[in-house]
């Protein structure tokens, strides 16, 4: 059964969605648009206007399958809201949600237009920054922690609260058959480590220190199996042998 277009209008409208103004209603052209309209709020967070978490797994799935194939450089950063449960038990929750808004305007002006910033959920927050080199990760980091930190956020009743992110990251490593899942939980790792030395700081997974896992070597010579390059000429002998 398919969504009632009064249904999808309704919510586009909550949306601030805009019909084309050349456009006729019910034309190719405005159905079109109510179509992007509805793709678009679908993969966006309601709160904050970010990528949601199935844009998110959508996007780090391309990131992780283009730095195996490339080799270029890519960073994973995870955020996470220092003491949010005490600003919503203190102020409120109409105040936290003013918070989440605060800092995901902090991390997406501290990005690239080319960077995929998402929220996960409640107060975590993740960035995929595409061809980001290792030497640079740690000031990204930096920046998008200071910035957070030194911004007054002005809530409902007009008080003015001040908070701060610990923040995690992990780089893919480059060439190898990994998966989102094994990214992230680098970067989850990371994070925890940042909040159990004290939170609001950074601490990242440096590719000098990332060990590739034997569930990653399990992958990448999967992947080596399926593609024999020596198969079509029917000869064993192109192939090179071990003894034992």
């Amino acid at each position: 059964m398919g969504l009632r277009l009064d249904m999808a209008l309704n919510l586009l409208f909550q949306a601030g969605w805009i019909a084309p103004p050349d456009a006729k209603p019910h034309s190719p052209e405005w159905l079109q648009s109510v179509i992007d309209g509805l793709c678009d709020v679908s993969s966006r967070d309601a709160l904050t206007g970010l990528s949601n978490r199935r844009q998110f797994e959508t996007a780090i799935a391309r990131e992780v399958d283009r730095v195996a194939r490339v080799g270029e450089p890519a960073l994973l950063l995870v955020a996470d809201i220092d003491h949010f449960k005490k600003v919503n038990d203190t102020h409120g929750h109409a105040a936290g949600d003013v918070v989440i808004q605060s800092v995901a305007n902090c991390l997406q002006d501290c990005v690239r237009p080319m960077d995929l910033v998402a929220r996960l959920g409640g107060e975590e927050f993740a960035i995929i920054l595409p061809n980001c080199p290792p030497a640079f990760g740690q000031t990204v980091a930096e920046r998008i922690r200071k910035r957070v930190a030194t911004q007054s956020v002005a809530i409902i009743g007009g008080q003015h609260l001040s908070v701060t992110v610990s923040i995690g990251g992990a780089f893919a490593p480059q060439w190898v058959r990994s998966s989102p899942t094994l990214w992230s939980e680098r970067a989850d790792q990371q994070l925890y480590r940042a909040k159990s030395e004290g939170r609001n700081r950074t601490c990242l997974d440096m590719p000098p220190l990332t060990v590739v896992s034997a569930e990653e070597k399990g992958l990448l010579f999967a992947g080596l199996a399926q593609y024999d390059p020596y198969s079509a000429s029917g000869s064993d002998d192109a192939v090179p042998k071990t003894t034992e």
